[in-house]
C-alpha cells in the first residue's frame, strides 16, 4: 500500500493514502488493519484518503506497523472481502464494537463478579465521571456531569453495585450514540459541502488539459470558469470572477475576485473566468477545508435536539434542589437517593440523538443527502416552496427542437456558431445546443474571440471585430439592443410556439433563434399536488424564460404563481422578500443562477445532477434528482419532529412518576432507577424505528 507520513507524534501516525478508499472497500480494509500486531486503534477517513493510527510505544513497534501497512496489497483486501460478509462502514463498525464493549463489561460486572469485586470495579469505572464532575464544579457549574456523578456516588455509598453499574452503562451508551450521531452528521456535511472536483483545467502555455487534482503541484496554473469549482488554494494571476464562498464563510452572495486575490478550495465561480496559480499542495488544501467544516458542524445541529439538551442541563439544579428539600424534610438517605437516581437528561439526550440518527440514515437511503440535522427543522417549518424551472421541474436534458435562420444566416450556421459559444457555459440549455451541433456533425470550436459570461443573461463574444451575443430575449433584444422586426417577432411566435427561444445576434442584428424543448419531468404535477396537500401556503416557480413559456409550464404543473425573466439577483431578492414577509422558505434549484436563492433560503435543496456551485451552497441534495424525494423529505422531517415531541413528553412523564414514587417511598430508589433505565432503553429503541412516510 502506498502512503506517506503526514504527521507523527510518539505512538501516533497520520498517513496520507494514495487516494480515496472506495465505500465497498472500507469494511475489508478495516478487517486487514485489525490483523496488524502492535496497532491499538485506527481511524479511516475514506473520502479524503487518510489513515490515523495509534500503536504501542515499545521498541520496533512503529517500524513493524509501517512495514505491515506497506505490505498490504489489493489481494489482501479481496481475500478479506471473501472471508467476511461484513460490509458496514468503518464508523458503524466502531459503534457496534463500542456498544459490545459497554454491554459486555456491564453484564460481566453484574452477573459474573461477586458483589465486593463488582464494587471495586465500579469504583474504578466511576473515576472518569468523578473527574468530569470535578471539572464542572471547578468552573462553578452545576450541570449534567455533576448530577451523573452524584447519582452514581449515591449508589456506591449504599453499596448497590447493580444500580451503579446500570447507571454508568446507560450514560456510556448515551454518550457513545451521541458521538456517533455527531460523527454521522459531520460525514454528511463533509460529503455534501466538499464537492471539490476531482479534475482541473491545467494551463500550459496556450494549451489546456484536464488533469486529476492529485496530479497538480505547487506553482501550476489552472483555469476556472463559470459554474466550475475551485479545487485548490491559490492566487489569481489574471481574470475576474464572482466567487461564491458560502461553504466557507456563509455569505449567500458571490464576491468579486481579481488578479492578486486569494481563492480557496470548496468555493465556486459563479460567473467569469480566472487563472489561478496553485500555492498549496491539493491534499493539504482538502484537509484544511475539511477541518474548517468539521469545526463548524455545531451550526448544523437540529434546533429541537439542541433545545432538548439545553433543557436537560437546566433541569439539573432543580434535581439537586429537590434532593436537598427531601433530605431536610424526610432526613432519609433512601428518599434523598431517589431524588438523584432518576434524571431527565439521559432519556432526553439519548432518544433525541437516536431519533435524529434514524432520520439521517433513512434520508440517505431515500435519495437525499442532508448536511446536518438542523435542516430537518427548516424543512418541517417551511410553509413556502420556490422551484426553479429548467433542470428542476423540467428534464435536465433539454433538446433543440427547431432552428430559425435570419439575415442571410442558414440554420446550420446558426446552430454551429451558437454551439461554439455555448460549449463554455455549464447549463442544461447550453448542453442541448452543443449536443444538437454534434448530432449534425457540425464543427464548432473556437471561431470567436474571448468569451464574456453574463449569468442568466447570456454570452457575449466577438467575431472578426463584430460583437456577438446569445441568450434570452431580455438580454439580446433589450439589454444588447439587437434589432428585431415585427415580422421576425411574428415568425418566432408562430414557429417556436411552446418552445424556449434562444436568440443569436451579431453586430446589433438578429441572425437566428433556436427553439429548445424542455419537457416536464414525470410526476411533477403530482408532486406539486402532494405539496399542497401537505399544507404549503405558496408554491412558486421562478425562471429566466419568457412569460409565455413560463405560463405554459406553470399551467401544465398546476401552479398559479410564477415569475418569468428572472435574473439571479431577482431570485435572491424574491426569496428575501418572502422571508421578510414572515414566510419560511424552501428553494429547489440546480443551476449557477439558482445559487444566491439557494443560499438565501431557510433551506436550499439542489438537484443531484445540478452544477457544482448549486450543490455546494445548498443544504440538501437530491442525489437522484427525483422531485418526489421532496415530498418524502417533508414527511420525514415532520415525522422526526413529531417523534421528538412525543418522546419528550414520554421521558418527562415517566421519569416524573418514578421520581415521585421514589420520594414518596412507594418504590425503592433501586426500583425507580431500574424503571428509569428500562424505559429509557425502550424509548430509545422506539426512536430508532424507521419512519413511516
Amino acid at each position: 500500500m502506498k502512503f506517506r507520513i503526514e504527521r507523527e507524534i510518539p505512538g501516533r501516525l497520520r498517513l496520507k493514502l494514495a487516494g480515496p478508499v472506495p465505500e465497498q472497500d472500507i469494511g475489508p480494509f478495516c478487517a486487514v488493519l485489525d490483523a496488524c500486531e502492535g496497532m491499538t486503534s485506527y481511524q479511516v477517513y475514506p473520502r479524503i484518503g487518510l489513515l490515523a493510527v495509534e500503536y504501542e510505544r515499545a521498541s520496533d513497534v512503529r517500524e513493524n506497523v509501517i512495514e505491515y501497512l506497506r505490505r498490504i496489497e489489493r489481494a489482501d483486501i479481496e481475500r478479506s472481502r471473501d472471508a467476511s460478509s461484513f460490509s458496514a462502514s468503518e464508523r458503524t463498525r466502531g459503534l457496534l464494537l463500542d456498544i459490545a464493549w459497554l454491554a459486555g463489561t456491564y453484564l460481566l460486572r453484574r452477573f459474573l463478579l461477586p458483589n465486593p469485586i463488582a464494587m471495586v470495579v465500579n469504583a474504578i469505572s466511576f473515576i472518569p465521571f468523578l473527574r468530569a464532575a470535578g471539572r464542572s464544579l471547578s468552573r462553578a457549574r452545576l450541570d449534567v456531569p455533576v448530577l451523573d456523578a452524584s447519582a452514581i456516588a449515591m449508589s456506591l455509598v449504599q453499596l448497590d453495585a447493580k444500580t451503579a453499574g446500570e447507571t454508568m452503562f446507560l450514560l456510556g451508551l448515551g454518550e457513545t450514540l451521541e458521538e456517533y450521531t455527531e460523527a454521522r452528521s459531520q460525514d454528511a456535511l463533509i460529503d455534501a459541502l466538499m464537492n471539490v472536483g476531482d479534475s482541473a483545467q491545467l494551463v500550459d502555455g496556450n494549451v489546456e488539459a484536464r488533469v486529476m487534482v492529485s496530479d497538480l503541484r505547487q506553482g501550476d496554473l489552472i483555469a476556472v470558469r463559470t459554474g466550475m469549482p475551485v479545487v485548490v488554494d491559490g492566487v489569481i494571476e489574471s481574470g475576474l470572477a464572482m466567487v461564491n464562498q458560502a461553504s466557507l464563510t456563509g455569505e449567500p452572495l458571490a464576491v468579486e475576485r481579481v488578479a492578486g486575490d486569494d481563492v480557496f478550495a470548496g468555493t465556486s465561480v459563479e460567473e467569469g473566468e480566472i487563472f489561478v496559480r496553485v500555492k498549496a499542495d491539493p491534499g493539504k488544501t482538502r484537509l484544511r477545508s475539511i477541518v474548517s467544516l468539521v469545526k463548524g458542524a455545531d451550526r448544523y445541529q437540529s434546533v429541537r435536539q439542541a433545545r432538548r439538551e439545553r433543557l436537560a442541563s437546566r433541569i439539573v439544579p432543580w434535581n439537586f434542589l429537590l434532593a436537598g428539600i427531601v433530605a431536610i424534610v424526610t432526613r432519609s438517605i433512601v428518599k434523598t437517593s431517589a431524588a438523584l437516581m432518576v434524571d431527565y437528561s439521559c432519556g432526553l439526550k439519548l432518544t433525541g440523538s437516536i431519533a435524529v440518527l434514524s432520520a439521517m440514515s433513512q434520508s440517505a437511503h431515500s435519495g437525499f443527502t442532508v448536511k446536518g440535522s438542523k435542516f430537518f427543522d427548516a424543512v418541517c417549518d417551511a410553509d413556502t416552496i420556490v422551484f426553479d424551472k429548467t433542470g428542476t421541474l423540467t428534464e435536465a436534458t433539454p433538446r433543440v427542437a427547431k432552428v430559425l435562420g435570419s439575415s442571410g444566416w442558414p440554420q446550420r450556421e446558426v446552430l454551429r456558431f451558437a454551439a461554439c459559444l455555448e460549449e463554455h457555459f455549464p447549463h442544461p440549455v447550453a448542453r442541448a445546443v452543443v449536443n444538437a451541433a454534434m448530432e449534425h456533425n457540425l464543427e464548432h470550436r473556437e471561431m470567436h474571440g474571448d468569451v464574456e459570461y453574463l449569468v442568466a443573461h447570456g454570452i457575449a463574444s466577438s467575431l472578426d471585430g463584430r460583437r456577438v451575443v446569445i441568450g434570452s430575449e431580455h438580454f439580446v433584444v433589450e439589454d444588447e439592443r439587437v434589432e428585431i422586426t415585427a415580422r421576425q417577432k411574428s415568425r418566432i411566435a408562430r414557429e417556436l410556439e411552446g418552445l424556449s427561444p434562444l436568440y443569436l445576434g451579431v453586430d446589433g442584428k438578429l441572425v437566428g433563434v433556436i427553439g429548445v424543448e424542455d419537457p416536464l419531468k414525470p410526476g411533477v404535477a403530482d408532486v406539486v399536488s402532494q405539496l399542497r396537500t401537505l399544507g404549503f401556503k405558496r408554491i412558486v416557480m421562478l425562471t429566466g424564460d419568457n412569460e409565455r413559456t413560463a405560463e405554459r409550464i406553470a399551467h401544465e404543473v398546476g401552479l398559479t404563481e410564477f415569475r418569468a425573466n428572472q435574473l439571479p439577483e431577482d431570485k435572491h431578492a424574491f426569496v428575501s422578500e418572502l422571508k421578510a414577509g414572515g414566510c419560511n422558505v424552501m428553494v429547489v434549484g440546480d443551476g449557477v443562477n439558482d445559487a444566491p436563492a439557494l443560499a438565501q433560503a431557510d433551506v436550499g435543496i439542489a438537484m443531484g445532477q445540478g452544477t457544482a456551485i448549486a450543490k455546494e451552497v445548498a443544504d440538501i441534495t437530491l442525489s437522484d434528482g427525483d422531485l418526489s424525494s421532496v415530498v418524502s423529505l417533508v414527511k420525514l422531517s415532520r415525522a422526526l419532529s413529531a417523534r421528538m415531541d412525543r418522546t419528550f413528553w414520554q421521558v418527562m412523564g415517566l421519569n416524573s412518576m418514578f421520581l415521585a414514587g421514589g420520594i414518596a417511598g412507594v418504590i425503592t430508589p433501586q426500583t425507580s432507577s431500574l424503571l428509569h433505565n428500562v424505559t429509557t432503553i425502550g424509548l430509545s429503541l422506539s426512536s430508532s424505528r424507521s419512519y413511516k412516510l
